[in-house]
């Protein structure tokens, strides 16, 4: 048990903190909601149904999509695109899909690589696309889900107001909805280029995200001889 655990140490490690982070944000969110209902002389609701609200729902997916969109695009440019110096980049020349060989696809594949890599044929092609695939789709589900609970949203404060509902495409064409979109997608945006490019002139001794500490800056990876 304790070797798998330390194993698994780093996805365990984040799966703890996530965890516990959903759960403050529900509590500080619960305790915000109510205060908001007591300002308009509505009755404050119970814990669970915050949770199960269109409130908590729109801020949980909001969030999310916006990770996901994020190491979608991170994963698909650094296909293509190289950043000399930052160890999150191939090679300079380096660039594109990779050969099967280089892949250890079909007939390159070892014997203990992965069944659908070892198969060749689409099997293959859906496998060696399959982390941008799951990427993809989680980040238009969480996508959907802030838009179905951010319309819910909107038209409960327009019946307070007395203000006409709107429908679904009235409301991803809205100011509130890409308001709500855009402001998390430059931050991610910013995080990840700004890791790219500090991690050239930059250091972490320990860290796979970090090159070695003596390193040369021009250096874009390294390998172990």
């Amino acid at each position: 048990m304790r070797d798998r655990i330390r194993d698994n140490g780093l996805s365990l490690f984040f799966l703890a903190i996530f965890v516990l982070a959903l759960v403050g944000q529900s509590i500080a969110g619960y305790q915000m909601n109510n205060e908001e209902l007591l300002d308009h002389g509505r009755p404050p609701i119970d814990f669970w149904s915050f949770v199960w609200s269109s409130d908590f729902l729109v801020d949980v997916a909001e969030n999310w999509q916006s990770e996901f969109l994020q190491f979608f695009l991170f994963i698909a440019a650094t296909i293509w695109f190289i950043q000399r110096g930052s160890p999150e980049s191939k090679k300079p020349g380096d660039e594109g899909p990779g050969s099967d060989a280089d892949q250890l696809v079909g007939r390159h594949a070892r014997p203990d690589s992965p069944l659908w890599a070892r198969i060749g044929g689409w099997r293959s092609a859906l496998y060696g696309n399959s982390l941008l695939i799951v990427m993809g789709t989680v980040f238009l589900l969480s996508w959907l889900a802030q838009s179905l609970g951010g319309l819910v949203v909107m038209n409960e404060e327009n019946a307070m107001h007395a203000a006409p509902a709107l429908t679904w495409l009235e409301y991803i064409g809205s100011a509130d909805f890409w308001n709500r979109t855009l402001q998390n997608w430059q931050s991610e945006f910013l995080a990840v280029g700004t890791m790219v490019a500090f991690s050239i002139y930059l250091r972490q001794r320990g860290s796979s995200e970090s090159k070695p500490v003596g390193a040369p800056h021009h250096e874009s990876s390294v390998e172990s001889d």
